[in-house]
């Protein structure tokens, strides 16, 4: 049995089940949590979620059929036709009841907030004395900017990975770990920088997000090296922090 060690959790596959469990005991409610907010968001999602069930020390569900997205998923004009179904499912996703998704096991936005903020005082305290001066103010500024909005049911984690594909069609979105009441924004920002031209600009037809979310979006984006940084301190992994300082200052 192969076990997958990820940020939060291990996993192993038995059969047709996937297996997860924590790696910390803090992780273990929010696992538990997927098993309540899951098979009550899943009947207003347009694309398919896990059914997650208790198990002695985390959860396991039906594995859903696919591999990872890859930019090759959009070949033969698909772009379009996956950007307009995952802008509509955040659509979905982030119109849901806040009230009712807390209720239902989502991470509250107090606690949002507070976890949010511990990582941003982090990053103020230990990654911008690493930066150049002239760019300090700068990334002060872009801390400031997404640390306060909390407005809606989020993924906290929508990305390549965590969509899965079978040919050109999408199977299912996983990994709802970290689902919080937090910044729609960014979910967006994959989808809005990252994703292949054709998908972005289908997404935001479908989504029709304000000017205003998108800024956030690209600020997101900006944010994402500081999150690479953040891990070589942690793990004393001198070559990531001044590759990601690098990174970072770009991204400025």
């Amino acid at each position: 049995m192969t076990i997958i060690v990820g940020w939060d959790s291990y996993a192993w596959i038995e059969g047709d089940w996937i297996y997860r469990s924590p790696r910390r005991d803090e992780v273990r409610p929010r696992l538990r949590a997927e098993t309540t907010l899951l098979p009550w968001l899943a009947p207003q999602l347009p694309l398919p979620v896990p059914a997650p069930e208790a198990t002695v020390d985390g959860v396991r569900h039906l594995m859903l059929p696919g591999e990872p997205f890859t930019d090759g998923a959009t070949g033969n004009g698909r772009g379009t036709a996956i950007g307009r179904e995952l802008g509509a499912f955040l659509k979905a996703l982030h119109a849901v009841d806040p009230s009712e998704a807390v209720h239902h096991g989502a991470l509250d936005a107090p606690a949002a907030r507070a976890r949010k903020s511990a990582e941003l005082d982090d990053f103020r305290t230990l990654i911008v004395p690493l930066l150049p001066a002239a760019v300090r103010t700068t990334a002060h500024e872009l801390l400031d900017r997404v640390a306060e909005v909390r407005t809606a049911l989020i993924h906290c984690d929508f990305g390549p990975d965590h969509i899965l594909m079978t040919g050109d069609r999408i199977t299912g979105i996983i990994d709802w770990t970290d689902a919080v009441i937090g910044d729609p924004a960014l979910d967006l920002c994959w989808l809005l920088n990252g994703a292949p031209a054709t998908v972005a600009a289908a997404a935001t037809a479908a989504y029709e997000p304000t000017p205003d979310l998108i800024a956030r979006a690209t600020d997101w984006a900006r944010l994402s090296p500081w999150y690479g940084v953040h891990r070589g301190l942690r793990l004393d992994l001198p070559d990531e922090v001044a590759s990601g300082i690098r990174e970072v200052e770009r991204a400025l």
